[in-house]
């Protein structure tokens, strides 16, 4: 009976984080188990590569149930699936937030979560190449840095652009304030990109009192009366096997797989346990509740010059450039997709609601093009200004399809079923385009082509037929004492013992940015709680 004495379920951006400070105590054994398998896929480690990731072995690659508001569009949402999960094939932005943000979860009654008390555990992990001061960590295991090898000159022309329609220019969004707009900071080293498997897991293989298993699927926990003491885990021949722990399992699969898993365990509410014919552990009625994620489209021009990445999409050209990077890591390659980044306030809200992503490609006219299949975007470059909805009204749910775990669950996000949300993403996109039309891109705008209609009717048309998830999904297994609430502030589960939640889903309220910083940040948080420092 193999026996240790934490279970980490999810090799992901908190479990490898996880994984590495609960295992710096030789006396502490612990189990980190995959569903994935390793990352040996040679484009996870290159940053340009990322296009490459979506739909393959690496990706779980979920979609949501038909959009009521999106004309019925199932969206697709991308899952890593290997060590690292989506720290291995995310497009490496280091994101943290606004400190409003970690102010309102403390708000809702969660003790020790406030900005001042998470911005040590932000600095304890960061290695930042470029920036120093209160707000920053140099001595971490993730090294985060500004783009070095290869940036295009339409990401100077979005910071000047955004600044010439009233933007205010801010070095760092991690820092003193959010608002504003500057170039974005990656997970990328030396031209590779760090996930947590990088950076946390691989280091700390080596130690005897850590051990990982990949193919390792989660089907149920394992009870002894009210305390989990295990998991029954199928594996790649799909045999069941079984583990146990002495003090704690800690779910980190995440937003969509960790109430999946809690459901098929019996926590949740009964209802929806009973249709499955699933016995009940523990009445909660929040497991899968609350989810929310950030919202995405694209306004866009085409450009004068070949000096962005749609040209680069050209099979030769892909190649000529991979070579050139397995030589020395410089070029395109060396880069994640997006470049820029702006912060800001709309329709009247009091902290930031809408981010603008900015890369140098787009999509073409209309929405024939796969955002998540490179090969079928246009081939004539061109650059595109994202509006990101950051702060959602709406709020939807995961469940189970059925009691088997290898089905994937059914996920209901409700997107823009609150008028709130349209109507931020239309001011979003207005502002875009204000922002496209500047001087500043003067010597580089060919034509604007995204939205075809730039009226509000059309505006309209062209959020609802493609918009698309930015893949934060996060508040399903939220953290609280309300009841809907799934997990207390030391991150343990109601009404259970020996289990925790840590990944995103805790969050009550999503973060104003990009979720893998934050999520980090709860792993390293979690891991204090834990070993009481």
């Amino acid at each position: 009976m193999a026996t240790y004495d934490y279970i980490i379920i999810g090799a992901g951006s908190a479990g490898c984080v996880l994984a590495n400070r609960l295992s710096k105590n030789p006396a502490i054994k612990v189990l980190l188990l995959e569903a994935g398998g390793p990352d040996k896929k040679l484009e996870i480690g290159i940053p340009g590569a990322y296009g490459n990731l979506f739909r393959t072995k690496v990706d779980w690659g979920f979609s949501t149930e038909p959009q009521a508001q999106l004309y019925n569009r199932k969206i697709y949402l991308p899952r890593g699936k290997t060590l690292g999960g989506s720290s291995s094939t995310n497009a490496m932005a280091y994101v943290r937030g606004n400190a409003n943000d970690y102010d309102e979860w403390a708000g809702l009654g969660n003790s020790g979560w406030a900005y001042k008390d998470v911005l040590p555990y932000f600095k304890k992990s960061e290695q930042n190449e470029d920036l120093k001061g209160k707000y920053h960590g140099n001595d971490g295991e993730l090294s985060v840095a500004y783009a070095k090898y290869f940036q295009t000159p339409f990401a100077q022309a979005f910071v000047d652009a955004c600044y010439e329609t009233g933007i205010p220019k801010n070095k760092d969004c991690n820092g003193a304030q959010q608002e504003g707009v500057g170039h974005l900071q990656f997970t990328i080293k030396g031209g590779r990109r760090q996930s947590t498997a990088t950076a946390f897991l691989m280091p700390a293989l080596h130690r005897k009192n850590l051990t990982v298993i990949t193919h390792a699927l989660a089907k149920q926990l394992l009870f002894r009366g009210n305390r989990v003491i295990g998991v029954e885990y199928l594996t790649k021949k799909m045999r069941t096997e079984k583990v146990f722990a002495s003090e704690e399992v800690i779910l980190s699969a995440g937003s969509f797989q960790s109430p999946q898993i809690l459901l098929l365990s019996g926590i949740g509410h009964s209802g929806e346990l009973g249709a499955h014919r699933i016995p009940i552990k523990q009445e909660l009625k929040g497991v899968g509740k609350n989810l929310q994620d950030h919202l995405f489209t694209f306004t866009s021009s085409l450009s004068l010059q070949q000096q962005g990445f749609n040209h680069l999409l050209k099979p030769h050209k892909q190649l000529v450039h991979l070579i050139k990077y397995l030589i020395a890591p410089k070029g395109p390659l060396t880069c994640s997709p997006l470049e820029s980044v702006a912060f800001l306030s709309v329709n009247g809200a009091k902290s930031t609601n809408l981010q603008f992503h900015f890369v140098p490609f787009h999509r073409g006219k209309d929405f024939s093009a796969d955002i998540y299949d490179f090969k079928t975007l246009p081939k004539v470059d061109g650059y595109s200004v994202m509006p990101t909805l950051l702060k959602p009204k709406s709020r939807g749910y995961v469940s189970l399809r059925s009691a088997n775990p290898m089905d994937a669950p059914v996920i209901q996000p409700n997107f823009l079923s609150e008028k709130e949300d349209l109507q931020t993403l239309i001011t979003g996109t207005q502002k875009a385009l204000e922002v496209l039309n500047s001087e500043a891109f003067a010597p580089y705008r060919k034509s604007i082509i995204s939205p075809a209609d730039p009226s509000e009717k059309g505006i309209i048309e062209h959020i609802k037929n493609g918009v698309e998830a930015i893949y934060h999904p996060v508040g399903t297994c939220k953290m609280g004492n309300d009841s809907m609430a799934v997990v207390n502030d030391k991150l343990q589960v109601h009404g259970i013992e020996g289990l925790r939640v840590v990944d995103a889903s805790i969050m009550p309220r999503i973060v104003a940015g990009n979720t893998n910083a934050p999520t980090i940040m709860i792993a390293e948080k979690a891991a204090s709680i834990i070993l009481g420092a």
